[in-house]
């Protein structure tokens, strides 16, 4: 990728969050809107925030209608956008594979097609080292240079895959704008949900049969943390962003007292499979690798490079999960009169 511009002050750039239904983009907005360094915050999205928006302007947007580039480009132009933060690839699986690989690879083509005709000069786009696969080839801890194998039989994967080669090949045909992706290891704590929060909370946990994979957590302050780094910063890059440290899938397990349902492979396959179906399941089987084996990412060069230092390690941040459940059990056996 390119090298580091100028760095233009914070508070002379107009910047375009687009995408704010998930965690990231909903709570990141929200940290950009209490920076008063910030004059100018956009908000493209197809449903508008589910809170009072301070001094955001928000545009209807959805990234599936044809021509959803073209409109984009007359946004970010209209409202002279220096940088454009890409937070609109969901984190858990859809049930529509057709509708998932519109928004997800399509639209992240049509959100850089909208940046190269606008000529914004920064891009972030938030990704995940899921993008890396669960192989039993791995090494202990990728680098950023490492393949991306996650779409190997896996719709869901692949279509992240594309996203990040698009943004990639942005950066190449356009090496004046700086161009960041970051990778978050799985986001955890007290309020981020997802398809593993899900599959984390129930009572029995799935697992496969001889196997016990390393698990890397990212707690969700340190994740936006990393986002407003990058925002901040002009630095161009791909950067793992990750805690210290990982656990054995049987640990967390433990720490969560949790009852362990260990399935040989091809009967977790057809379980896990049906379940889906009935949308009853987290995820669908083509996700069960991760299970297997490990997908634990280096995080060596957000430290150095943006400086990203995280607060929690991945147990201390799997421990905050398991506080939080605990309260909300807690408060499912108190009497309404009392919480009232």
């Amino acid at each position: 990728m390119m090298q580091n511009k100028k760095h233009k002050p914070l508070q002379n750039r107009h910047i375009a969050l687009i995408g704010t239904s998930g965690f990231k983009g909903r709570t990141l907005l929200k940290k950009l809107e209490a920076d008063s360094k910030i004059k100018k915050l956009i908000v493209i999205d197809r449903k508008r925030p589910p809170f009072e928006l301070k001094k955001a302007k928000f545009y209807k947007l959805d990234l599936t209608e044809n021509l959803a580039d073209a409109r984009l480009a007359e946004i970010f132009s209209e409202e002279k956008i220096h940088t454009v933060i890409h937070t609109a690839i969901p984190s858990s699986p859809p049930q529509n594979n057709s509708l998932s690989h519109e928004i997800i690879s399509v639209g992240s083509m049509y959100i850089c097609n909208a940046a190269a005709a606008a000529q914004v000069q920064k891009f972030i786009l938030v990704s995940s080292t899921m993008v890396y696969g669960a192989f039993a080839n791995n090494p202990n801890f990728m680098s950023e240079t490492h393949p991306l194998r996650g779409g190997i039989k896996n719709k869901f994967l692949a279509d992240k895959v594309d996203a990040e080669k698009s943004v990639m090949k942005l950066a190449q045909k356009h090496p004046e704008m700086t161009v960041t992706i970051l990778r978050t290891a799985t986001l955890i704590g007290p309020t981020v949900q997802s398809y593993k929060t899900r599959y984390l909370s129930r009572p029995m946990l799935l697992t496969i049969l001889g196997y016990d994979p390393l698990i890397q957590f990212l707690h969700e302050d340190d994740c936006i943390e990393a986002l407003q780094l990058a925002v901040e910063k002009d630095i161009a890059g791909v950067f793992n962003v990750v805690a210290e440290g990982v656990l054995p899938l049987s640990r967390v397990l433990h720490i969560l007292r949790k009852i362990e349902f260990p399935l040989p492979e091809f009967i977790a396959k057809n379980v896990v499979q049906s379940l889906w179906y009935l949308n009853i399941s987290p995820a669908p089987k083509s996700l069960l690798n991760f299970l297997k084996y490990l997908c634990v990412a280096d995080g060596e060069k957000a430290k150095k490079e943006l400086g990203f230092h995280p607060k929690y390690s991945s147990r201390e941040a799997l421990l905050t999960f398991v506080g939080a459940e605990r309260l909300r059990d807690v408060a499912l056996d108190i009497p309404e009169e009392v919480l009232s």
